[in-house]
């Protein structure tokens, strides 16, 4: 700092402040994308919840995240352009895939809905930005890049199993599920859905890692819940079998013991029995139901895979065609 110019030196010394160092076409797609979308990022409050949503179309549909909404029927939406809060009621809310759609009971005829681009071709290492209202701060953006695709994600103690996520470094705070999480060509890959926990900060969130349900899974729901008022097609992988965890060795989780068979579904026809203990499927280790269902969530109805269990004493491998749950 040159002496005698106050606290910012300019470049003719001045003392007026430096502009920005730097201005490029990386800078400017941000601004615009920002521009393009973020009208599309609505804030979403009931008396207890305050999470964010995205605009689906002009018939005044909102996707977010059924934690949400939280099993409340009646919701005021601000939108990012502003104006007094709207009134919106819930269509459906799928708590398997914690997905959920809300209507606005009087849409604007201005709405802006956002473009829901193919998630199928996100890859590690693309630039995201994600939008919502993280501790109500609303119309926020941060930055990141896709640190992970197809990841199988379970929402705490008892809630739900996701599959195929996307992982990424982009902030994911308390109200920016039910978002937009966008790529630089604005349209919409992900919904930012929760923040990873790290047991060592005493469950606190663990910087940098977030997870999002895939476009092409908000598309293929939100559609038959706009249609239907349900899912009715979920699309969801299953064994055909009913479990409980079974506990080993100094009380550790040790497998997924099979307490029902579904007749002549997948699991039965592949030689699996009540009693087994299912303790790998494929490449994953099984210690509990919860990873047997992460295992699951990253497969489709008719995939094909290796099922080890334990029974009386030996290990056997079955390979098992998945069915629909």
């Amino acid at each position: 700092m040159a002496a005698g110019t106050g606290l910012w030196a300019g470049a003719d010394g001045d003392g007026t402040p430096p502009g920005p160092t730097f201005e490029g076409e990386l800078e400017q797609r941000y601004q615009q994308v920002v521009q393009d979308v973020l009208p599309s990022v609505v804030q979403i409050t009931t008396d207890e919840e305050l999470g964010s949503g995205v605009i689906y179309d002009r018939a005044g549909h909102i996707v977010t995240n059924a934690h949400v909404v939280n099993g409340k029927r009646r919701f005021a939406v601000e939108l990012a352009t502003g104006g007094r809060p709207l009134r919106a009621e819930l269509v459906s809310a799928y708590e398997e895939q914690d997905l959920a759609v809300i209507k606005l009971t009087d849409p604007p005829r201005r709405l802006h809905p956002a473009t829901f681009g193919d998630s199928s071709r996100v890859a590690v290492g693309q630039i995201v930005l994600a939008m919502g209202n993280p501790l109500g701060l609303s119309s926020s953006v941060t930055q990141g890049i896709v640190s992970a695709v197809g990841r199988s994600v379970t929402e705490g103690q008892g809630g739900a199993t996701i599959g195929n996520m996307v992982q990424t470094s982009a902030a994911i705070n308390p109200g920016n599920s039910g978002g937009a999480l966008v790529n630089l060509s604005g349209q919409v890959v992900g919904i930012p859905t929760l923040a990873a926990r790290d047991p060592r900060l005493g469950s606190g969130p663990a910087p940098g890692i977030g997870f999002a349900i895939p476009a092409a899974t908000v598309r293929r729901l939100a559609g038959q819940m706009i249609e239907h008022g349900r899912v009715v097609d979920p699309g969801r992988a299953a064994l055909g079998v009913s479990v409980r965890t079974v506990l080993g060795e100094e009380f550790r989780p040790a497998g997924a013991s099979v307490v029902r068979v579904v007749p002549e579904g997948p699991a039965d026809s592949a030689g699996i029995r009540p009693g087994d203990l299912i303790v790998r499927v494929d490449d994953a280790e099984v210690d509990d139901v919860v990873q047997l269902a992460e295992a699951l969530a990253g497969h489709e109805p008719g995939d094909t895979v290796r099922v080890e269990v334990e029974r009386a004493g030996d290990r056997r491998t079955f390979r098992v065609t998945l069915g629909e749950a």
